[in-house]
């Protein structure tokens, strides 16, 4: 039986959230809500399955128990976290490290290696992405001697950009940006830096060690790769990025389309309007996994997607 995995996401509360989320039709906590965790499976915010003979049961659950759902890809965990992020404020400037170093550091952790897709930012809206230092001992000075202005490389950035985060980047949101973040199933962070913001009146955690230990230097920047586009029956798809931890691809339909999935399992979320799969009407905030041996599946409306999959 074909059968479409429907998830019932996580919010997370945030220093620098906002309240825009509710743009999706969401119920959000409270006006400083920054993430909502969509497809996921990590302990720190488990999705739970919205309809169908698995309804209730968390994704962690369906890893665990029903793994053919997932094409039997063994791996201890659901390997992907797919999140979007309302950054009203800027989120810290940080550095994530990668699998080798969070499995000796963190508890077996997996690295986070990860992507992100801008939804919506303000006009002139920067991120950070990348540093100055031109090694790794001018990196520990920079930020010890807190010369941020120095160290901080920042660009702008626009509404459809997307870039690619590989462990060691330093990097951080801007307030006023909304993305679609694909990642490894991973929440480790290293803040390196958090402009002397109080939290229930205490500075947050900084990790200033671990983030110089797993900050590459220097900095090089990630070469864009070409964003291809095909045409298919109503729709245009547009590969984003291949990397060992995922494939991602943007999909616009208006009219009909015809797709397989062919992939151990694709997660799928809506960014905007609204439409049908398969005749099951599906709206911008709908977030679902198309299993293992699904196959053809039809997309009728007007929508955008983003899907991922591992390789």
């Amino acid at each position: 039986m074909k059968e479409i995995l429907f998830l019932e996401p996580v919010f997370k509360e945030m220093v620098w959230g906002g309240n825009r989320l509710r743009e999706f039709g969401y119920e959000i906590p409270s006006e400083q809500t920054g993430e909502c965790w969509a497809i996921s499976a990590h302990a720190n915010g488990d999705d739970t399955i919205r309809s169908g003979r698995f309804e209730g049961k968390k994704l962690s659950e369906l890893w665990a128990e029903n793994l053919e759902l997932f094409g039997n890809i063994g791996g201890d965990r659901f390997p992907l976290l797919i999140k979007i992020i309302d950054a009203k404020g800027d989120l810290s400037i940080q550095v994530h490290p990668d699998d080798a170093y969070a499995r000796e550091h963190e508890n077996g952790s997996y690295g986070k290696t990860e992507c992100w897709y801008i939804l919506d930012c303000d006009p002139e809206a920067t991120i950070v992405i990348g540093h100055n230092a031109k090694d790794s001992k001018e990196v520990a000075d920079m930020i010890h001697g807190e010369r941020w202005g120095e160290f901080i490389r920042e660009i702008p950035v626009k509404k459809g950009d997307f870039f690619q985060i590989n462990p060691g980047c330093v990097h951080a949101i801007k307030g006023g940006t909304m993305i679609l973040e694909t990642q490894q199933n991973s929440d480790i962070t290293y803040r390196v830096y958090d402009y002397g913001r109080l939290q229930n009146g205490k500075p947050r955690q900084l990790h200033v060690e671990q983030s110089i230990a797993v900050i590459k230097a220097p900095y090089v920047a990630e070469d864009a790769a070409a964003r291809t586009i095909t045409a298919k029956g109503d729709a245009a798809i547009e590969h984003l990025i291949t990397c060992p931890y995922y494939s991602v691809d943007r999909i616009e339909v208006d009219g009909s389309v015809t797709l397989v999935q062919d992939k151990p399992f694709l997660n799928v979320s809506i960014y905007e309007g609204e439409g049908t799969i398969d005749g099951t009407p599906v709206r911008k905030g709908d977030h679902f996994i198309l299993p293992a041996g699904y196959g053809a599946y039809e997309l009728n409306g007007k929508l955008g997607l983003i899907v991922s999959s591992v390789e």
